[in-house]
C-alpha cells in the first residue's frame, strides 16, 4: 500500500509504504530487513543538487497532529544519480514481527542540502505507477527461532537527519525486470542452463585423466531478471548474489 503528500498538499511532502507480513511462519525471527526504491534521474531542475532521502518507521499515528516518526536510514545521493537506493529498515521489521498491529509503514522524506523538502516524485523515486520491475519492494531475512526477541523502545518524535553514510548508488539497475515487456520484443533472452559438455579427448588429457573421458559442466548465459520473484524458484544463494 502506498500513498504520497505531494506537490498538491502542504509541505513537507512524503510518500508512505506499508507492507503485509501477515504470512511470516510463526517462530521466525528477523535477522536483517530492506527497503528497496528505483530511483531515476528525476525533473531537470533538481539535477545538480545533493538530495537527502530519509526512511522512517511510522511508530504511531494521531487524528490531531503529525505522526510519530523513528528515523531508520539515511542516504545522501547527487540528484542525478540512477539506480536502486537500499535502505536497512531491521529494527522496524523487528517491531512488526513482534506485534503486527505496529505496522503503520514506512515514510520516506526527500530534502536539498538547504533544507527545502523535494516531493519523492519530482526527484525520481519511482512508486506503484512506475514499471512493474521497478517499483519499491522489501526484502527480510528470517532464522528460525524458539521465540522471537522483543524489541522495547519508546516512541519518538520526528528528528532532525542524521546522515550515517554518503556513498554512490550500489546497485544500478539495467536489466528488465520478468514482468517487462521489452522481454519479448527486443530480443533478450532471460538466464538459463546451457549446455557445455568437457572432452578431455579433445583437451589432450586422456594419457592421464583414465575415467571418465569427460563430462556435462554447463555454462549460465542471459539476462539475470531483478529483483527475483517467486516463480524464479531461486534459492538462497541466488538471491543473496542478487543483493550484493
Amino acid at each position: 500500500v502506498e500513498q504520497d503528500r505531494d506537490l498538491f498538499s502542504p509541505k513537507p511532502y512524503w510518500k508512505e509504504f506499508r507492507f503485509d507480513l501477515t504470512q511470516v511462519p510463526a517462530g521466525e525471527a528477523v535477522t536483517a530487513a530492506e527497503f528497496r526504491i528505483y530511483k531515476s534521474r528525476g525533473v531537470p531542475r533538481h539535477a545538480n543538487s545533493s538530495l537527502h532521502v530519509s526512511i522512517y518507521e511510522v511508530a504511531a499515528q494521531h487524528s490531531n497532529r503529525e505522526s510519530d516518526l523513528f528515523l531508520l536510514d539515511v542516504q545522501d545521493l547527487r540528484a542525478g544519480t540512477e539506480g536502486w537506493l537500499v535502505f536497512d529498515v531491521t529494527a522496524a521489521s523487528n517491531h512488526w514481527s513482534v506485534d503486527q498491529k505496529r505496522n503503520l509503514g514506512l515514510r520516506l522524506y526527500v530534502e536539498t542540502d538547504d533544507g527545502h523538502s523535494v516531493d519523492p516524485g519530482s526527484a525520481g523515486l519511482l512508486g506503484r505507477r512506475g514499471p512493474r520491475s521497478k517499483q519499491p519492494f522489501m526484502v527480510t531475512f528470517f532464522r528460525a527461532s524458539p521465540s522471537p526477541s522483543r524489541v522495547t523502545r519508546a516512541a519518538k518524535p520526528p528528528r532532525r537527519r542524521q546522515p550515517k553514510k554518503s556513498n554512490d548508488l550500489p546497485h544500478p539497475n539495467k536489466l528488465p525486470g520478468i514482468f517487462d515487456d521489452v522481454h519479448a520484443t527486443d530480443g533478450r533472452q532471460v538466464c538459463r542452463r546451457h549446455e557445455l559438455y568437457v572432452s578431455f579427448q579433445d583437451l589432450g588429457w586422456l594419457d592421464w585423466v583414465i575415467a571418465p573421458q569427460g563430462y556435462s559442466a554447463y555454462y549460465c548465459e542471459g539476462e539475470c531478471a531483478f529483483p527475483l520473484d517467486s516463480c524464479m524458484n531461486a534459492t538462497n544463494h541466488a538471491i543473496l548474489q542478487s543483493l550484493v
